[in-house]
């Protein structure tokens, strides 16, 4: 059996992310499970792009402050406390608008870990 304890705030944040991120599953080398905190100031959004995954589920619960998570039908206003999932082949883009009164305070999980983001391009629908 393996335990390990892990303080988000100790870890490194990832370098070229738009928002501060720490990747928790990398510091304890989970093989199946994406898990990492993202804090975003106003004006910063979460992934890297606008996207969906081909298998992976993704949830998101709001530690603290609101997140906004544009989706092709609507857009959802996620309060602290609540939790956004994104099933797969869901495009989403999770952000703290640039209007926001405080950062947005974020614990991200996904599985499989391995399934990587396809850009989503909303115009392209039309």
């Amino acid at each position: 059996m393996g335990y390990q304890q892990i303080d988000p705030d100790d870890l490194d944040p990832t370098p070229d992310y738009p928002c501060d991120r720490r990747g928790i599953s990398d510091a304890a080398e989970l093989a199946a499970l994406h898990l990492a905190t993202y804090e975003m100031e106003p004006g910063e959004q979460l992934p890297r792009t606008y996207h969906y995954h081909d298998s992976r589920e993704e949830g998101f619960y709001v530690i603290s402050g609101t997140l906004h998570v544009e989706t092709p039908e609507e857009e959802f206003v996620v309060a602290e406390g609540e939790v956004f999932v994104a099933e797969p082949e869901s495009p989403h883009r999770a952000y703290n608008p640039e209007d926001a009164d405080e950062p947005v305070r974020v614990l991200g999980t996904g599985a499989p870990k391995s399934d990587i983001a396809h850009p989503y391009e909303p115009d392209a629908e039309e």
